[in-house]
């Protein structure tokens, strides 16, 4: 008797999720938000305390959904009635780089290092912050990329030798040069304070690729 009530309240449980989420509507994994995660894990908490408890009924899941997914609606309705709701309940889109200047405030806001930033940048395939006119970091935590259209494909990855004003150690080491090459190679660009430099990348055919804070957007 208790495995098939188990099973008749997973069968219930599933077909009830699947409704809900037809009615709230279809987005693809990449375009779930953080306040659809949220949702949806609410959701499946209800679930999961039905089957596992036996003085869960069934009528009080679907009535814990119910109220949970008409709850979502009405959110939903009312982020798309007034946009000054939006963007605290569903957050909003920000521009990381624009003409071809990072961002530093925008980062620090969605919580995010230069390296990290670079590294969503590998997964769409830009090897260099040179080739990037603008980033967006969209809602979903995903990046829309506009890249410079005349820029050559590159030949090899650049390697972040300057981040943020400090050197990075481990990539100047696995380069295999040391610390006077590269503060001679800045002076050469004519840098002489590893300070005001917010990064230095460096590959073999392209060199080095240079912005200091001051050509970066606050």
């Amino acid at each position: 008797m208790l495995y098939l009530s188990i099973i008749s309240k997973l069968v219930v449980g599933l077909a009830a999720l699947v409704f809900v989420t037809r009615i709230l509507g279809k987005k693809r994994m990449s375009q779930v938000t953080p306040f659809d995660f949220v949702y949806a894990l609410i959701l499946g908490g209800t679930v999961e305390e039905t089957i596992y408890h036996q003085d869960h009924t069934i009528p009080q899941m679907l009535y814990s959904i119910a109220v949970w997914a008409a709850l979502i609606f009405c959110v939903e309705k009312l982020t798309q009635k007034f946009d000054k709701l939006r963007g605290p309940l569903k957050g909003t889109s920000q521009t990381l780089i624009q003409n071809g200047r990072v961002s530093i405030n925008e980062l620090e806001k969605a919580s995010l290092e230069l390296e990290e930033l670079r590294g969503m940048l590998r997964q769409k395939g830009i090897f260099s912050l040179k080739d990037v006119n603008y980033v967006i970091l969209e809602n979903s935590g995903d990046i829309s990329v506009l890249k410079y259209p005349d820029r050559p494909p590159v030949e090899e990855p650049s390697i972040l030798l300057v981040n943020e004003g400090k050197i990075h150690d481990e990539n100047l080491k696995r380069l295999g040069e040391d610390l006077g090459w590269l503060r001679q190679s800045l002076e050469k660009e004519g840098y002489r304070d590893i300070g005001e430099i917010y990064y230095a990348e460096w590959s073999r055919p392209e060199g080095f690729f240079i912005k200091t804070y001051e050509h970066c957007l606050g």
